[in-house]
């Protein structure tokens, strides 16, 4: 960089937002151009601080962003405007027959909002939308024989059921309201409207762009060229930089300064569990997972750096595997255990066992639209034979034990086989309450009251005592350092595991090799995005998260 160069860095969100970086050459070419949350996290707190960075413009596109990991980036564009520096966002649309609600809830934390003459103001308010298989398993002649824990485990209900439940209707409309309420509470504040005109706005949404105006809730509207030459006329000379590049080229530089000058700092551990959580190691393609062998060598590689003195374990989870959960929990107390802080930061949600690995943390940090709870457990199988028959396929076999073939999608369960199942789920259903009413120091039957499967968004588990505090990422970072005793400016964040390319090509030699802790290639599954877009968990576990909530 020029030493009088100024810069103009450029937020682009019509890429989308990931919350894992690729872990793998296979899953590269298809998310190396999408910036992850924390590096566009990151280079806005470096950037308030740079002498050479100017201002902030920001492109808000159509691509899909959770409405938390957008609320952890309006946080970190607050903060960025504190410095002084303009920050404006700008936008084609917000929603083209669609809903806009992410997208201006995110804008709204800028200085100055531009909407294209031509755009739209969808800010119609949340819906929460759940998709039903059961008329088309009855069709194809599938039998789902499938129990719950308890009424708001919705994700049998997938299975079982044509429409909502009672009380999945009334968990998906508290889901709904909870999260208008932040967007509408979070608008009011940053436009400087009461919320009550919020709430109208909402209800006669989508706005023209003229009509945004004349509500108050854009400053401008014009095109991208005329965003640009209102930001250097008042800025000056500038060059625009992506703000994911400016990033990557100030940890680099940092990076290099640390290693010349031989700093060692104290460290607080990044660690991730992202994606369905399962036994083994974790794999890498078509999408993140959470391996319990490797979530629990991550851990105890940190356990043993003297150089860690806290750890923030990142949950992007909607849970799977108990065995698996219960595996990682152990390896967190044992973690907590040397007597290092280790603090929850949830993501876009962390449910069921994502719900489960977080909870014995020191404190839990959550994002007000946080998916979380669920705490609760489903079983059984889906009876694939008649379906089979009819396309000409027959399964045969020979079996030594009574229950040999319980789980086999050939057959029902015989009744002793589903009063064990039934036994199973209870037994699994007690061991989570009593273990999570232990991790947040509730009584057993306070805790159930708030369980019972249900899921809740961060802000009402706030209020229900399933979480610690509200926040995002850098929050969680905060926290952890303050339970260790530092200043956040005097440690280094260091993503754990630390595996170089060649030590992955290597087989570990055993369990406590950092190498361990290194993802699994090869996983070859139905692509999570096949599942997603139909609705569905992408991976089943009995502590699932209960269908795949879609809220915007």
């Amino acid at each position: 960089m020029r030493a009088k160069e100024r810069l103009l860095l450029e937020l682009d969100l019509t890429r989308g937002v990931v919350e894992t970086p690729p872990g793998s050459p296979l899953r590269a070419p298809g998310t190396r151009q999408v910036p992850v949350l924390q590096a566009l996290l990151d280079a806005l707190g470096r950037a308030a601080d740079d002498r050479h960075v100017a201002g902030l413009v920001a492109h808000i596109g159509q691509r899909p962003i959770s409405l938390a990991h957008a609320g952890e980036l309006r946080d970190a564009v607050r903060r960025f405007r504190a410095s002084g520096k303009p920050a404006v966002a700008w936008t084609e649309s917000f929603g083209e027959l669609t809903a806009g609600n992410v997208g201006y809830h995110l804008a709204s934390a800028f200085e100055e909002i531009w909407l294209q003459p031509s755009g739209d103001l969808g800010l119609t308010g949340v819906s929460a939308r759940a998709v039903f298989l059961r008329d088309a398993l009855d069709r194809i002649g599938v039998e789902p024989q499938i129990a719950q824990r308890h009424e708001y485990k919705t994700a049998a209900d997938t299975f079982l059921r044509s429409t909502m439940t009672d009380a999945g209707r009334e968990m998906a409309r508290r889901l709904a309201e909870s999260a208008t309420e932040t967007i509408v509470a979070n608008v009011a504040e940053a436009r400087g409207l009461d919320e009550a005109s919020v709430r109208a706005i909402v209800d006669r949404a989508p706005l023209t762009a003229p009509e945004a105006l004349d509500a108050g809730l854009v400053d401008r509207i014009g095109y991208r060229d005329e965003v640009l030459s209102g930001l250097r006329a008042r800025l000056g000379e500038t060059r625009l930089l992506y703000l994911d590049r400016y990033g990557r080229g100030r940890e680099r530089r940092t990076a290099l300064a640390n290693a010349v000058m031989h700093r060692r700092r104290p460290v607080v551990a990044l660690v991730r569990a992202s994606g369905p959580i399962h036994l083994g190691r974790a794999g890498r393609w078509p999408g993140p997972s959470v391996g319990s062998d490797t979530l629990g060598a991550t851990l105890r590689a940190a356990g043993r750096d003297a150089s860690v003195k806290a750890v923030v374990l990142r949950v992007d989870s909607p849970g799977g595997s108990y065995t698996a959960s219960d595996a990682i929990r152990r390896e967190v107390l044992a973690l907590r255990a040397t007597g290092r802080p280790v603090v929850a930061s949830m993501g876009a949600v962390a449910a069921s066992g994502g719900y489960y690995v977080a909870m014995p943390c020191d404190a839990v940090v959550a994002s007000p639209a946080t998916l979380t709870g669920s705490i609760g457990v489903l079983g059984g199988k889906q009876v694939t034979r008649d379906a089979l028959g009819r396309v000409g396929v027959r399964v045969d076999s020979e079996a030594v034990g009574a229950h040999a073939e319980m789980f086999s999608t050939q057959r029902p369960f015989t009744d002793e086989e589903w009063n064990r199942l039934e036994g199973w789920l209870d037994r699994v259903y007690e061991d989570f309450t009593e273990k999570a009413a232990a991790d947040r120091w509730m009584d057993v039957e306070a805790l159930r009251a708030v369980a019972r499967g249900r899921v809740w968004t961060g802000a009402d588990a706030l209020a229900h005592g399933l979480v610690d505090r509200l926040g995002g990422l850098d929050d969680a970072l905060d926290h952890a350092c303050e339970r260790a005793g530092l200043r956040r400016e005097g440690v280094d964040v260091r993503p754990l595991p630390r595996v170089t390319p060649l030590g992955r090509m290597r087989p570990p030699r055993s369990s406590e090799q950092p190498a361990a802790a290194s993802a699994a290639l090869g996983d070859l599954r139905l692509p999570a995005g096949v599942l997603t877009a139909l609705g569905l968990p992408p991976y089943a576990g009995v502590l699932t998260l209960p269908v795949t909530w879609q809220l915007s």
